[in-house]
């Protein structure tokens, strides 16, 4: 059994059936599969900027098809519910269309993320100092405001290159984390 702190600061009994259920035989592939992937945009950065970018604008596109399906039938006299789809499928075109326009997009929306995300670390980091870990989360919020801020000097140019390997360092240790809680579980039920 494993002892894991929940959000109200109490301690939670995990077992190895309900690891087992929530990670099994499959997540050592996912993770590989995710290293690989991630490894891959790692190298090709620009490569993993246009996927990312097309990848979301191909959702914005599904989004709004769905969203003009349901107006059209619920609501096909009032404009105002008619807008959502119409602005999801444009700004899907656009994305689709002018990927570079759409990657610099997804490099200003996460640079003000990062930003958020950092003030956000600071704020935390202040309210727990001087317990342990606080240390932990204000050097998390300077990371995030120096990922802000390389986002921020170059833009809208530095985007092509920045967000593929945010997107790809994401993925690596998504994989990382994957396969070491799948090996774990495997040796541990050995």
């Amino acid at each position: 059994m494993q002892k894991t702190s929940n959000a109200l600061g109490g301690e939670t009994v995990v077992t190895a059936e309900q690891l087992n259920k929530r990670f099994g035989r499959y997540s050592m592939v996912v993770g590989f599969l995710l290293i690989l992937l991630g490894s891959v945009g790692m190298v090709l950065p620009e490569l993993m900027s246009l996927e990312t970018s097309i990848f979301i604008a191909s959702l914005f596109l599904v989004g709004g098809v769905f969203w003009l399906s349901h107006s059209f039938k619920y609501s096909r006299k009032d404009w105002a519910d008619w807008l959502k789809p119409v602005l999801l499928l444009v700004t899907g075109g656009f994305m689709l269309f002018y990927p570079l326009s759409g990657i610099a997009a997804v490099g200003l929306l996460l640079a003000v993320y990062l930003l958020l995300d950092a003030f956000g670390s600071f704020s935390f980091a202040s309210s727990l100092r001087p317990a342990p870990g606080w240390g932990w989360m204000m050097f998390n919020g300077v990371l995030s405001l120096l990922l802000a801020m390389l986002f921020l000097i170059g833009w809208p140019a530095t985007s092509m290159f920045l967000v593929g390997l945010y997107v790809a360092i994401s993925l690596f240790f998504d994989g990382v984390v994957l396969v070491y809680i799948g090996w774990t579980q495997r040796h541990a039920a050995v």
